[in-house]
């Protein structure tokens, strides 16, 4: 059968493991329905097979994340189109075709049948070298972060469980000296015995700052209690533990954080971003991870729009101007310029002074940050657009 002219859909449900791929033609039949290992050889067999049902191959993905790396570099590296479609898409979409069941099948079907009948569905690229870089450095550093805050809640659990003033006592999640300390003392029995002062000079040879008020404040906690706890003995072993593994933790961080500033800083608008207040280098790095060189955004809007900062119209019958907050949305983006706001907002500037004309205009703290969070998007496309750095002065109009 002859292909000249003729274009068809391929639609891959993509997994870890596997894919599955299923190609439509321009009526919807199904040419082929077949599962594909996530390697190399049999995805190059696939675009081959697809390349000789058509002149022209059009391809849609369900994932854009590290799953389909590997499709996606192999599509674009052999001149293949490929789209995103959503997986909130898909799911939405397979209820309206036959069949209750879900398979791989059925959904790479819907995949490639949407993008045959849509055209809105956002292209698929393999990313520059250096997003690609900050994509892994700042996934990995909310799995580092998210490490952190599950060994401080299991910690705080443990040490409830010896001496619930002790636990009170310090702020675990922000202070350094006192999870130094747990790494040999645990127990009001073993503050007692060491005294503020000994533990001070312990403390110090350990370089940990204000050694006197937290000896002071861990010996105090331990003299309130007297009793021994069931499972004390046990649950200090399990503390110390955990204490060194958080501390270990923290250097991860901290040379994570490092290596995210500097692969940062040689993106040529590091210094445009940074120069914004509240954006330091980590919150940057993030931004330019999920955003890239912003070719996927037509205006400031379009930015706004992904980062859920831009209200969305409900408007039925005679209620017009009716706008609600979107449901769909980056969650990660919005955080970074929230973060990025409530950091500018604290230091006096124009960013704390449209922060209080919003309070006075009756909005609570969170709509006010999130308003300011959405005027400041406006001001970043700018500056990024012109490679302009920030300045609290206004631009100046050029007249004719």
């Amino acid at each position: 059968m002859s292909t000249s002219g003729r274009r068809i859909w391929v639609g891959v449900d993509a997994g870890k493991g596997h894919h599955w791929a299923v190609a439509l033609d321009a009526d919807g039949e199904a040419l082929f329905s077949t599962k594909v290992i996530n390697d190399e050889t049999q995805i190059l067999t696939l675009i081959e097979t697809a390349r000789e049902k058509a002149d022209e191959v059009r391809w849609a993905a369900d994932i854009s994340g590290r799953a389909s790396t590997l499709l996606v570099a192999l599509l674009v590296a052999h001149g293949q189109q490929v789209v995103y479609v959503p997986g909130r898409t898909v799911n939405r979409m397979t209820g309206a075709y036959k069949g209750e069941g879900k398979t791989d099948a059925k959904d790479a079907r819907v995949i490639a049948d949407q993008a045959r009948m849509r055209r809105d569905f956002a292209p698929l690229d393999t990313p520059p070298e250096l997003v690609s870089t900050l994509r892994v450095l700042t996934n990995y550093r909310a799995d580092l972060i998210a490490d952190r805050v599950r060994l401080i809640n299991r910690l705080r659990d443990l040490l409830v469980g010896i001496c619930p003033a002790l636990e009170r006592a310090f702020d675990y999640s922000a202070a350094k000296g006192p999870v130094v300390m747990l790494t040999e003392y645990q127990t009001p029995a073993a503050l007692r015995r060491i005294g503020v002062k000994r533990l001070t000079t312990w403390l110090e040879r350990r370089k940990v700052r204000g050694a006197d008020a937290v000896a002071a404040k861990a010996v105090e906690a331990a003299r309130s209690q007297q009793i021994v706890l069931p499972g004390e003995k046990r649950a200090a072993k399990l503390v110390c533990d955990l204490a060194h593994q958080l501390l270990a933790l923290d250097e991860r961080i901290k040379d994570n954080d490092r290596e995210i500033r500097e692969t940062f800083r040689t993106d040529e608008r590091a210094e445009i971003i940074e120069s914004m207040p509240g954006m330091g280098p980590i919150l940057g790095a993030e931004f330019v991870a999920i955003v890239g060189d912003l070719s996927g955004y037509r205006d400031a809007g379009r930015l706004a729009s992904h980062a859920g900062l831009a209200p969305v119209a409900r408007d039925s019958g005679r209620r017009t101007n009716n706008y609600h907050r979107p449901k769909r949305y980056n969650r990660r983006l919005r955080h970074i310029f929230y973060m990025a706001a409530q950091t500018a907002m604290m230091r006096p500037g124009p960013s704390r002074d449209y922060y209080l004309k919003k309070r006075g205009e009756g909005l609570l703290h969170t709509q006010a940050l999130l308003s300011l969070a959405r005027r400041r998007i406006d001001v970043l496309w700018a500056m990024l657009r012109d490679g302009r750095h920030f300045t609290s002065a206004p631009p100046v109009t050029q007249t004719a």
